[in-house]
Formats: C-alpha cells, structure tokens, sequence
C-alpha cells in the first residue's frame, strides 16, 4: 500500500479510502449485504491489535532478533533458496526470483520481531489433534496440505519492520523503530470485527451464481465470457426463467392463481417402485416430486460444508427433470371444459409452482435480486420464505397448502434477460 501510494502520488490514506469505497461499490451492485464493513485502519482494530501484541509478548511468544534472507514485496514473505531460480532481469542482470510466481526478490536483513511459531508446533500436539479431526480443515485437499506443512519444520515468523522504511501501519508499542507487519494486523481484523477484546459476536445475479456454480473451493475455476453466458442463459434465463414464464402463462393460468392440487390425479403411493397409481401421474412424476421433495435437506447439506457448486448442481438438475414434467403433460393441450382435465390441468400447474417456490428459496443467496422476483410473482411473502420452514406439495401428503388458491402476484416482465456475447468478443469470433 505504501509503495503503490508513492507510485500514484497520493498518501496511504488517501488511496485506501478510494479503494474501499471501490469495494463497497462493487458489493452494493453485487447484492451482497454484510453485517459490518470494517477498515484495518479504524481506532477499534488498531485497539484490538495492539492488545493482540500485548498478550503475544506477555505470553513470551515474542523476541527482537536479527532476520535476514530473500524477500519478495509483492508476496510479502521470506523465501527459501529451495523456491528460487536464477534468472536476468530487463537490464540483463542476474537476479534471484520467486519459482512459484517469477516476482524479483532482494536480500534483505534487518532486526526484526520474531513469534515463536517453532514452539507452538509439539505442546499443542496439533498433527495429533488433525489426525483425529479430519473434517477441522475443509476442503480435505487443503486437509492433506496441512498435514504435509506441519511435517516440516516451523521457522519463527518474522512480525515486525522496520518502521525507516514502513511508516504506514500501527506502530510496535514500547519500540517506535518498528512497525506491526500484516501477520498481526490484518489477520487480527476477524477479531475486532468480532468486538475482540472488549467481547465476541446483471453483474449482480448472474455473475454471481456463475462464480458460485463453477468454484470448487480447492482449486481455480475457469473464467471466459462465452461460458459465462452460456451457463446464466441455459440454467437461469431459459431453465428457471422460462419454466417461470410457461407455468404462469394467462393461456395456461386465466385465473391468475396459485391452483388446487388434485389427489386423484396424483395420488399418494407408498414408495417410488415405478408402480402404477390410479391416478393420471406416470412412475416418472413420482421420481421427479421425490427428487424434488429431498432437494432442501441435499442443499442444505451442501451449503454447510462450503459445497456450493454442487447445490447448485442439484437445483438445476430438479429445474430440468419440473420443465420435462410440465413438456411431458403438455397442460396447454388440456380441454378447460372438461372436469376432469381440469383438474389435471390445475394439478399440473400447482406440482411446478411448488417446485418453483422451493427453487426460489434455496436460491436465495446466491441470487438475490431474481429469487426475490420469483417468490414475489407466486406470492410468497418475506415471512414465508425461510428454510427451516419449507415445505414442498403438502397436499401430497394430505396436508393444507397455505398458497392453494392464492392470487398470484403481478408479472413484472422477464425474470433473467439473456445475457449477449459482447460485441467485442463477437467480433473476435468472427474473425477465428
């Protein structure tokens, strides 16, 4: 941050402010909401910090000793000779760089205050403790990683600089020639935003339900605007979207409402054997209401261990198997003025409403804006969209349905646009 002021000739203040008001852009317009906003240069951290320091030196896990070795700024670390190679830099000179990601690094000593990071390693018996507790560290790759990383030896870490040539920072106390460095200030940020040590406590939805749906938390994932939008247009736009459209339709619903489920058409069974029920549901239907039925319970599951991707993979497998069902049936070939087909008809349109109510509050908070359009359009109100209390086709199960009958709520229009290539990308498409 120093460097990068000096460079853009203003002060570390100054560019700090400008790029958090940057975050908190980019997080309005991306729907996400949090309960604090906290700076690392706010009075509560630099309380928190400095009481961090405290205990560490009063524990005796600190000690001013002379470090020295390559560092690399933009990595902000020490690195040994066994992650460096040799190469030249732009005037041709040899020079030692990072192996990992090719940044110049420069020998560099100075004194410096040292956490005994080598202590901790046996008496907390932590190898011991991981071994037993295999689910501590998730995803399990980064598990096996720290078991590897504790096999190794623990160098003590380097906590302070020099405060000659770091200014910006909270200053060690008791030693102004030093400054706190990052490892016992910004990681202390998840305690004083948790009120430590006083007490403890378009780009929007589609951008972010792609992020969401292709990430897998142990390693990269693949960005490119052609999949992109492949990925919002298939499952979003044309999948939950269209199924949307389709079910609520004035050609198909005139009524406008959230119609009765029919328990002749599609009576109850004792199990999903592909057996046939008297009714007009096929053994299929009854395969898809119960892969639908255990769909909350998968997703929640998912979403506990940080397995977003694979929520969301089983959402749009169940929005498939609902726009099969509904293209299987064909409702608006149905004759209204037949009872008996109006009935079904109803029942139909009340099975994929259910689904799409279910859809709708899982989906939540991975797309805000259009869940909230969804739920709103089959009125389902602020209070009646939690998951403890999600209920899917109650009458089923011979149970009331608070939405049966209900008037449905106003259409307002599409409920994901399809996303277009840009024209740039097109054009380079064009020329391949």
């Amino acid at each position: 941050i120093q460097q990068a002021a000096a460079a853009a000739g203003t002060s570390p203040p100054e560019l700090c402010e400008r790029v958090s008001g940057l975050f908190r852009q980019a997080l309005t317009q991306a729907a996400v909401s949090f309960t604090d906003f906290i700076r690392t240069s706010e009075p509560r951290h630099r309380r928190a910090v400095l009481h961090f320091w405290g205990a560490l030196r009063d524990g005796g896990a600190l000690y001013k000793g002379a470090y020295e070795g390559w560092y690399c700024t933009p990595e902000e670390c020490f690195l040994p000779e066994s992650q460096l190679a040799e190469r030249r830099d732009a005037q041709g000179r040899p020079c030692k760089v990072s192996l990992e990601t090719g940044h110049q690094v420069h020998w560099t000593k100075e004194e410096n205050y040292m956490f005994r990071l080598s202590a901790f390693r046996e008496p907390l018996g932590v190898r011991r403790w991981l071994r037993d507790n295999p689910r501590a560290v998730s995803p399990e790759p980064f598990y096996r990683r720290v078991l590897r990383w504790l096999d190794e030896d623990l160098p003590d870490l380097s906590v302070s600089r020099e405060r000659s040539r770091l200014q910006w920072g909270i200053p060690v106390p008791g030693d102004a020639t030093q400054t706190i460095y990052v490892w016992v200030d910004a990681l202390v940020n998840y305690l004083s935003a948790a009120g430590y040590p006083e007490a403890h406590g378009e780009w929007a939805d589609g951008f972010r339900y792609f992020l969401l749906r292709q990430g897998v938390p142990e390693r990269d994932c693949d960005y490119y605007e052609e999949k992109v939008v492949k990925v919002v247009n298939s499952e979003l736009a044309d999948a939950l979207g269209g199924l949307l459209n389709r079910s609520t339709a004035l050609s198909i619903n005139p009524s406008n409402t959230y119609p009765c489920f029919s328990e002749s058409c599609f009576p109850k069974i004792s199990d999903y054997s592909g057996e046939k029920a008297a009714g007009r549901a096929s053994a299929e239907d009854y395969e898809f209401v119960a892969s639908v039925a255990s769909l909350p319970l998968q997703v929640a599951g998912c979403f506990e261990g940080f397995q977003i991707y694979k929520a969301l993979e089983c959402v749009a497998l169940c929005v498939r198997q609902t726009n099969s069902f509904f293209q299987r049936h064909r409702p608006w070939k149905l004759d209204r003025k037949d009872p008996a087909e109006q009935l079904w008809l109803d029942t139909i349109i009340h099975v994929t409403l259910e689904c799409l109510r279910v859809y709708g509050t899982l989906l939540q908070p991975v797309i805000p804006h259009a869940a909230d359009k969804l739920l709103s359009r089959l009125a389902v109100e602020p209070e009646e969209r939690g998951l403890s209390s999600l209920t899917f086709l109650p009458r089923y199960d011979g149970e009331p349905c608070p939405f049966e009958g209900r008037q449905l709520g106003p259409d307002t229009g599409v409920l994901f646009p399809r996303l277009e290539k840009s024209r740039q990308h097109q054009r380079e498409t064009e020329k391949l």
